[in-house]
């Protein structure tokens, strides 16, 4: 036993884990181990035989089926500890997370492999008002970080050239793929196992910070160098108060009667009565709803009526369309806010491109207000009797 290990609080715990390759199986056996009591994995990719070196949950027979990395990781934790929930999620961090399932979490932890997810994750972190740990590993070197909001920002530490390349990929949503992966490494189980290590130590010392004195990363840099081979931690505290990502979406009301599968007509009346307002706005902060693509010089118009984040398929899967995008792409119309005047009142939240259990922003004459889809709590059984 830890001197300061409470098995009760790690077994009421709440962790979520973005990230169930090779990184995320250290840190999802570890947690398995230390009996963290309610898991939930996020991770929208499939098993690919290059994994199997690595990722010490997945089997052979997983890649030949192409299985989905965060159900086969869900599976196998159970193996090692039957007596957590766990939760398997196949979606985008960036559009297929509602901002309620981070709400109800104790501690996050990313193990991500490229820059703008790693941003995203930051923001929804941020609006949620959660601590997330971030985790990076490349050939036979790694390094692990905690944010904390009010203190450290991942954000806050990039450089220009990084925000910049970030602006531009999202500036013209679902024509360029939101969650392209760039400068991928080799990697070695090794570096995974090390950097997973300090991630689910600082995990568990978040979970217990308010009783116990143990000092966490936050505003700290761990880095492991396996060549020389060295061990550093670095003073790494940016935290810009005109960062944009410090946005704080509180307080947050409840809607038991909204779920992602009620009609936008039939929310924007729930919200406007609960508001008590006339009018409003819900803002798609996080994924736009695309109702027209045109071709630049054809003047070709299709209808997709889908998130921007479902475009870049929607197109693959054209051929026709495909070949347009290819020769002189597409000039794209969409929805950033929807109220009354929408033209499509009939389609469902989800449809558009809120998730289950998502946090609206929406805007009023009285200002700014956040709510919550509170039905949709109902998905995440694991999670309904602690909430």
């Amino acid at each position: 036993m830890l001197s300061w290990f409470e098995a009760q609080k790690v077994n009421d715990a709440k962790v979520l884990v973005v990230g169930a390759g090779a990184l995320g199986n250290e840190v999802l056996k570890n947690l398995a181990l230390f009996g963290v009591g309610h898991i939930v994995i996020v991770d929208f990719d499939t098993i690919e035989h290059s994994n199997l070196t690595r990722s010490v949950l997945f089997r052979a027979d997983d890649a030949d089926k192409k299985l989905p990395k965060a159900v086969v990781a869900a599976q196998r934790i159970k193996e090692i500890n039957p007596a957590i929930h766990v939760i398997p999620i196949t979606e985008q961090v960036e559009t297929g997370l509602g901002l309620g399932l981070f709400r109800r979490m104790d501690v996050v932890i990313g193990c991500l492999d490229n820059l703008p997810s790693r941003i995203f994750l930051n923001r929804l972190c941020f609006r949620a008002g959660k601590t997330w740990i971030d985790g990076a590993i490349g050939d036979l070197e790694g390094q692990a970080s905690v944010y904390q909001p009010g203190k450290s920002c991942y954000e806050c530490n990039l450089t220009e050239e990084e925000k910049s390349d970030f602006d531009k990929r999202i500036s013209c949503a679902g024509i360029v793929k939101m969650n392209e992966n760039a400068g991928r490494v080799a990697t070695t189980p090794v570096s995974a196992s090390i950097v997973a290590a300090v991630q689910v130590q600082e995990a568990l010392k978040i979970i217990h910070q308010k009783e116990s004195p143990v000092q966490t990363l936050a505003g700290k840099l761990f880095v492991y160098e396996g060549m020389v081979p060295a061990v550093g931690i670095y003073e790494f505290n940016a935290f810009d108060n005109h960062c944009l990502a410090h946005e704080y979406w509180t307080p947050v009301i409840e809607i038991p009667e909204l779920s992602a599968e009620t009609p936008v007509a039939q929310a924007i009346e729930i919200i406007k009565k609960i508001l008590a307002v006339e009018s409003l706005e819900i803002n798609l902060r996080n994924d736009r709803f695309v109702d027209r693509l045109v071709s630049r010089s054809g003047n070709k118009i299709c209808s997709p009526m889908l998130p921007a984040s479902k475009i870049p398929a929607f197109i693959r899967s054209n051929e026709e369309l495909h070949f347009i995008q290819v020769a002189e792409g597409f000039y794209q119309h969409d929805f950033e806010n929807i109220n009354e005047t929408f033209p499509s009142p009939h389609l469902t939240l989800r449809q558009i491109g809120i998730p289950p259990l998502d946090v609206l922003q929406v805007s009023t004459p009285q200002g700014l207000f956040y709510v919550e889809l509170s039905q949709d709590i109902n998905q995440y059984e694991a999670l309904t009797s602690i909430c």
